[in-house]
């Protein structure tokens, strides 16, 4: 093959050969993939019809959600194919959009966490000054930045990683398409461009985490000072866990994409590739959504509701 355009498909790296522990991965992801499904559409059903719900923290975790849906619709679905049909291949045309919806969803992602640790930080910190800071128009602004972004920073890389040219077969040792996967085939020493714009987007992303950092220091200090024990244990049960999974993104994401060429295992790449892409968006909701009592409640109408028309149609 001397050139990416005569390439036609892409091999991904199958789980397993045993026919077995195929379809073990098969319903494995297809439990994960289901559940995230539910979680995440019933936060997004539940803040979309309840009014009371129509606060900006909201807005934004209903934009976590569909991010959510949207990033692990874009590898998972796949892998299960694979996995059920003995198959490891992908169309060149697949892998070109599995490369940029994925770094489309996870840059607006990674923005949008950005954005709402700063939500989190107006609403303890400056109170008085949260209705003017996060105004209906601010909120949609800074969510659309987030997606605009991040569809930006998708087009960029997508268009430079398949402008390669590609002469080392087309084995990826990856389960989707991911960037530095398809750069180890490149035969050009202008791959170095793509890792120049790999370690701009990997500075920028520990920028956002940085910034995180630095809002939810801020937001501790204040907790400290609330003179009630049961308010401070609140307030430090919901920063925490976001902070665990902000860390796990952005560490797992920077590890896969900027980590030296020899501790590259086919192994650890798929853990790592799978701790990012496939269990942020299947954990997401019960971290950020299942403490809260007010979503819990508005969950619980959604679901009796469902089950209710479940039964009148039966009648």
């Amino acid at each position: 093959m001397s050139n990416g355009s005569s390439i036609t498909e892409f091999l991904l790296l199958a789980f397993t050969d045993t026919r077995e522990l195929q379809f073990l991965h098969f319903w494995l992801f297809l439990g994960i993939y289901l559940a995230a499904l539910l979680a995440n559409g019933l936060i997004i059903t539940a803040i979309a019809c309840d009014h009371h719900l129509h606060t900006p923290m909201y807005f934004f975790l209903l934009n976590l959600s569909l991010l959510d849906l949207g990033s692990i619709s874009t590898t998972v679905p796949k892998a299960m194919a694979n996995s059920l049909w003995d198959t490891r291949a992908i169309s060149y045309t697949g892998c070109a959009a599995q490369v940029f919806f994925f770094f489309f969803l996870m840059s607006a992602e990674l923005s949008l966490l950005t954005v709402m640790s700063y939500d989190r930080y107006v609403a303890i910190c400056q109170p008085l000054h949260y209705g003017t800071l996060l105004g209906s128009r601010a909120c949609v602004h800074m969510a659309a930045a987030a997606w605009g972004s991040g569809f930006l920073n998708a087009v960029l890389h997508t268009a430079s990683i398949f402008s390669l040219p590609l002469c080392q077969g087309n084995a990826l040792h990856q389960f989707f398409c991911d960037i530095p996967q398809i750069l180890k085939l490149s035969c050009s020493d202008t791959y170095l461009r793509e890792v120049g714009l790999l370690t701009l987007s990997g500075f920028l992303g520990f920028g956002c985490f940085v910034f995180i950092v630095v809002s939810y220091v801020q937001i501790f200090r204040a907790v400290l000072r609330i003179p009630s024990e049961q308010g401070r244990h609140k307030a430090f049960s919901m920063c925490l866990p976001h902070l665990a999974v902000v860390s796990l993104f952005v560490s797992t994401v920077i590890f896969s994409h900027l980590k030296p060429p020899y501790i590259s295992y086919p192994s650890l790449d798929l853990v790592v590739a799978v701790l990012y892409s496939v269990v942020p968006p299947a954990v997401n909701p019960l971290i950020y959504s299942m403490r809260n009592q007010e979503l819990k409640e508005a969950i619980r109408k959604v679901i009796s509701w469902m089950f209710l028309m479940k039964n009148l149609s039966q009648l």
